[in-house]
Parts: structure tokens; C-alpha cells; sequence
């Protein structure tokens, strides 16, 4: 089925009718049971579609835009992202908030056309993607305008031209991952980015927000892959000139890419590719300390190796995904190339690993699909369907992901991990448990990926989930990190985003919005208010 006829859930993760096995649902629960001494029964149901009961549209689509829709399917599924907050509003058939209109625009000029009736009609217009944002990112707010449309890029899904020469694309922002591949295929090429949300997520909203993809190093985010983009605002198109590289004066692009959908609406964009991997080498080492294993990652990421995966887990992280017993630390190593043989970057980097204790498993071509590695591989990408199913259970369980110099980590991560934790029986009265993972590293510092745990209780689980998450990120702020590595800021992460950013590049982003959205309708309340 095509990312543009499927249909996504309108609560949930995925598309109707995908979600975890029943062996893999039996693994989840009883890893929380155990987590939490209890047995855990549903308590709440996913809210059916008949169930949602939506406010009348305050606006309508004219005849003139008959890719526009207010079918009820459409507006509740463009309610919400898919952050735990949001599950929780879902949870309790709050859909308050619905778009009056969605919009599937089919080119550039029928996304200017939404952008021009929806400032006549005094309708704010919130970009969508592929809707899997977990910060808050999508949810359609009026904002003190008359109504809401949600513009959904999903029929703009098809990479345009190939340039097999400077290894550049001309892609549609609404392509989805998959569909990016699959169309790179027959070219030997690929964009190499890959975020958890892969299969979920478009072009476009990985630029708007500065998406990271799953590999550990080099190229770890969307803003190096970006060569040229073409945005369109309510005051016109911007478009930037294609080129490796240039000094000329701060980058047009720079100030697309991570805008969040603030500015306007990136419906193309040429994209550095590489040529597809022939070569592989992974597999997992062992370690008995948590530091012991992010000393050895700092090692390799300062040898210029450069590997593909470079991640660690804790042991508690470890045991929870099923790729250790929770006696060991892990770290995932993968290196990969279309060029040359990859086994003398892994025994280089193996040699770093066993500088700090760590302990090889078998290591090969794929090596990174078995073994530890295989498992953690896996529970990674089904990652976000458990989510929808211990939610039912009264679970608070979320991530936050953040980043810190070498130099201040250890201290950084008892600290976050504390404040965490504290939150936690603060909110319900109970102790829960907070680990911690590693998803990309760099010369000068890594990106810790904490993700929390709670037994919470129905009726409260939004609530819950404020204290220890604001709690959480309030200790990121003030111990020096920043408030997201690559999720985005969305609502969810305004308040600290707003702490982290410099006051007059505040004024600064007002200004750019204020010359590019002069009525203030696009996405509003996310980054700055007009």
C-alpha cells in the first residue's frame, strides 16, 4: 500500500491494524510487571472512531481546493502527533482541538493556493509530515484565529530528478522514507538517513524539524544532507541556489531547516546521496561498567573511524530490550562503505573498545541484525508500538534525548538521571526507573537517549507525565544540555527551548516570521510567539 492511499491510525502508532505481536506484547508487559512488582490490567481503551465526537468546522474548503477534506476520519487522525501527552488527550476522546480542514495538496501551486484562502479565511495552516512527531509538533491550535487547516504533503511523494554525477536528488517533501528508497533504488544511490520514525515520515518534516537519522556518526542529522531546498511562505517562494558549498552570507536554508513549520512549507528539496553500501562489518561488544563503555565510544569517535552505529546501552537499558541479562553494558558497532573493506575500521575500533574492558561477540557482514545487536536492532524499531499498549495499562513511558561535552557526562547523567528518578515518586508516589542509551556520539560529546518508566495512574497519566518530564528537562537545562538532540521542540519542549535560546535570536525569529508570515498563521505556538 502506498504512503499516500494507507491509512495511518488515528490513535496509535503505525497504520490500521499494525502493532506488536502477541509474543512481543507478552515480552513488554512482563518486563513492566516485573519492573513494577505488579500486575498490570487495561484499564482505559484505545477510543474508537465512532467514539471521537469533533466541533463543527468553523472554516470550509471552497470548491476551488477540492483536495481539501472535514471527513471525520481525516480530522481526527490530524488531531494529534504521536508524544505521549497527546496519547493521554486521545485516551479520554479529547479531540478538541481537530483541524476544521485538511488539505492534500498535489503540487507547489495548490499548496500557495491553501496558504492564500486560508489568510482570507483567518485560518492557521500546520504542516503535518507524516504526523510522527513525539514533541507536540502537529496538534492544529487557532491561536485566537478563526479556524485551523492541517496540510497534509503525502501526494507530493515522488523524487523528481536525479543528478548520478554530484550524487543529488531533487525530492518532494512529502516523500516518505520508504518511498524515497525504493525510487533511489534502481540508481545505486540512497539518502542514508534513517530515523526510528522511518517508515512514518516524510522528507520534508525530517528538514523542518532537523530529524536525526539512526546513523551514530559523521552524518547524523538532516541539515548536512540538505543542498538546496524551495519553501513556500505566505509572502512567496524562497528558493536557494544549488551548490557543495558557499560563504555567501548566513544560509537560506540554515534558516528552513529545524523552522518547525513557522516560516512555510519545504515542498522540495536536492539531497546529497550516497551510493548504496556493499560492505559491512558490526556486531556487539560488552562492557561492565556504563562508563567503561561511553569512555571506549568516546575513543572511537575521536579516531576519525567514523562507524555507522557507535551506540551503548545501560544494562538495565540492555536487559529491558532483551539484548543482555542487565549484568552488562552494550555497545552496538557497525561500520559500513560502497568503496572499500570495512573489517580494519572494526578491528581498529575493537582495539579501542578493549582499551576499556569491553568484551567482542561475533562480529560480521551481519552481525548487526544477530546477537545482541539483532535483538536491540529489533526492539528499537518496534519500539513505538508498545507505547500504545502500556498507555491502556496506566504506564507513564517516554523518552527525552539530549546532548553534553565529554568532559561534563558522567556528572550530566547522574544528575538528569537523579532528577528523573525524584520526579517520579514525586508524581505518583512510587519509585519507577529512568536508563539511558547513547544514539549518536561525536568527537566533543555524546547524545544520551534517557527513557523513564512509571506506574501511573488513570485519569492522571497527562499530568504525571508533565511533572517528570518538565522535572527531567529542567535538570537537562540547567546542567548545560540542550533541551533535544533531534526530536524537535514542538510545545512539549517550548518552556526550556525558551530558557536555551539566546533572548535577541528570539527578536530575530520574530522578525523572519513576521516578514514571511505576516498574519501569524502558520503553526503558531511552536519556537516563538509572533
Amino acid at each position: 500500500m502506498s504512503a499516500s492511499t494507507a491509512r495511518l491510525k488515528h490513535f496509535g502508532w503505525g497504520r490500521e491494524g499494525e502493532g506488536l505481536t502477541a509474543e512481543e506484547e507478552a515480552f513488554v508487559l512482563a518486563r513492566a510487571e516485573a519492573r513494577f512488582a505488579t500486575k498490570l490490567k487495561e484499564s482505559a481503551s484505545a477510543p474508537a472512531l465512532d467514539e471521537i465526537k469533533l466541533h463543527e468546522p468553523r472554516v470550509k474548503a471552497p470548491a476551488s481546493l477540492p483536495f481539501a477534506t472535514c471527513d471525520h476520519y481525516d480530522r481526527a487522525a490530524h488531531t494529534y502527533g504521536k508524544s505521549y501527552p497527546e496519547m493521554a488527550r486521545g485516551l479520554v476522546r479529547d479531540y478538541g482541538n481537530a483541524p476544521d480542514v485538511v488539505a492534500y495538496p498535489r503540487n507547489e501551486a495548490e499548496v500557495a493556493a491553501v496558504l492564500d484562502w486560508a489568510g482570507g479565511a483567518d485560518a492557521t495552516v500546520t504542516p503535518f509530515g507524516g504526523g510522527s512527531s513525539v514533541c507536540g509538533g502537529v496538534e492544529p491550535l487557532r491561536n485566537g484565529h478563526k479556524g485551523a487547516v492541517t496540510l497534509d504533503l503525502r501526494e507530493m511523494g515522488k523524487v523528481l530528478e536525479v543528478d548520478k554525477t554530484s550524487r543529488a536528488a531533487l525530492i518532494e517533501g512529502g516523500t516518505y522514507g520508504p518511498a524515497l528508497e525504493a525510487q533511489l533504488r534502481p540508481h545505486g544511490l540512497t539518502l542514508r538517513h534513517f530515523p526510528q520514525s522511518f517508515e512514518y515520515s516524510t522528507l520534508g518534516g525530517w528538514i523542518a524539524t532537523r530529524g536525526g537519522g539512526h546513523f551514530a556518526t559523521l552524518y547524523t542529522h538532516i541539515d548536512d544532507l540538505v543542498e538546496s531546498l524551495r519553501t513556500v511562505t505566505p509572502k512567496g517562494v524562497i528558493e536557494s541556489r544549488r551548490l557543495p558549498g558557499s560563504g555567501a552570507g548566513p544560509s537560506p536554508d540554515r534558516m528552513m531547516i529545524g523552522s518547525e513549520g513557522i516560516l512555510g512549507v519545504i515542498t522540495q528539496a536536492w539531497m546529497r546521496l550516497q551510493d548504496r553500501p556493499t560492505f559491512r562489518a558490526g556486531g556487539a561488544v560488552r562492557f561492565k561498567d556504563f562508563f567503561a563503555a561511553a569512555c571506549a565510544a568516546r575513543a572511537i569517535s575521536q579516531t576519525g573511524l567514523y562507524p555507522s552505529n557507535c551506540r551503548i546501552l545501560d544494562p538495565t537499558e540492555a536487559y529491558n530490550t532483551g539484548a543482555a541479562d542487565g549484568s552488562v553494558a552494550i555497545m552496538v558497532l557497525a561500520f559500513e562503505s560502497a568503496d572499500h573493506d570495512v573489517e580494519p575500521w572494526m578491528k581498529r575500533a575493537r582495539e579501542c573498545c578493549a582499551d576499556h574492558g569491553g568484551t567482542p561477540e561475533a562480529s560480521g557482514a551481519e552481525a548487526h541484525r544477530e546477537g545482541a545487536a539483532g535483538v536491540w536492532r529489533n526492539a528499537f524499531i518496534r519500539m513505538p508500538y508498545a507505547m500504545e499498549r502500556l498507555i491502556l495499562r496506566g504506564v507513564v513511558n517516554d523518552t527525552f534525548e539530549t546532548s553534553i561535552t565529554w568532559d561534563r557526562f558522567e556528572q550530566f547523567h547522574d544528575a538528569i538521571k537523579s532528577a528523573t528518578e525524584n520526579a517520579i515518586v514525586e508524581a505518583t508516589g512510587r519509585k519507577g526507573q529512568v536508563t539511558c542509551r547513547f544514539t549518536h556520539v561525536y568527537p566533543d560529546g555524546p547524545a544520551p537517549y534517557f527513557t523513564f518508566h512509571a506506574q501511573g495512574e488513570p485519569g492522571k497519566l497527562g499530568a504525571q507525565w508533565r511533572i517528570i518530564k518538565g522535572a527531567a528537562l529542567d535538570a537537562v537545562i540547567r546542567n548545560g544540555g540542550t533541551v533535544t538532540h533531534h526530536h524537535a521542540v514542538g510545545r512539549d519542549h517550548r518552556p526550556w527551548y525558551d530558557r536555551q535560546r539566546p533572548p535577541l535570536f528570539a527578536a530575530a525569529m520574530r522578525a523572519a516570521k513576521k516578514a514571511l508570515d505576516p498574519q501569524g498563521l502558520l503553526n503558531p505556538g511552536v519556537l516563538i510567539d509572533p
